[in-house]
């Protein structure tokens, strides 16, 4: 079996969140899905659970954090173009998302911040390694 990576939500709202992760241009897989939780697919090797409270919390050794008021981590998707950063951003802020802060423009990489529902952070980001300092 190849490697993976599985994130793990705790969401308010398996559905609504289900939505917003589709409008950033991942797919539900159907087959690791209910109503207590999405799986919501990113990459053959990269996926993102979307988890109820209930459901999260019988995985969990610790409180749920409120990702609202504080970070539990960021997450970094790269993609092909600066033009799908704004695209896939577009599509993620019409859907409720915000962006807690301006572009980042670094000359080799451009970098978006979005937040869906529950605050949970990512960063959307092209980088042209032919422009990357030496």
């Amino acid at each position: 079996m190849a490697k993976q990576v599985f994130l793990n939500f705790a969401v308010q709202d398996v559905q609504k969140s289900m939505d917003f992760y589709t409008a950033l241009g991942f797919t539900n897989n159907p087959q690791f899905s209910d109503d207590s939780g999405k799986c919501m697919v990113w990459s053959d090797h990269i996926y993102v659970m979307l988890l109820n409270h209930e459901k999260f919390a019988s995985f969990a050794t610790k409180p749920i954090a409120d990702t609202k008021s504080s970070l539990a981590g960021l997450f970094a998707l790269s993609v092909e173009s600066a033009d799908e950063v704004n695209s896939i951003m577009e599509n993620g802020l019409k859907a409720g998302g915000i962006e807690p802060c301006e572009i980042r423009d670094y000359g080799f990489m451009q970098q978006r911040t979005i937040e869906d529902f529950d605050g949970h952070t990512w960063e959307i980001f092209f980088m042209d390694m032919s422009k990357m300092p030496t």
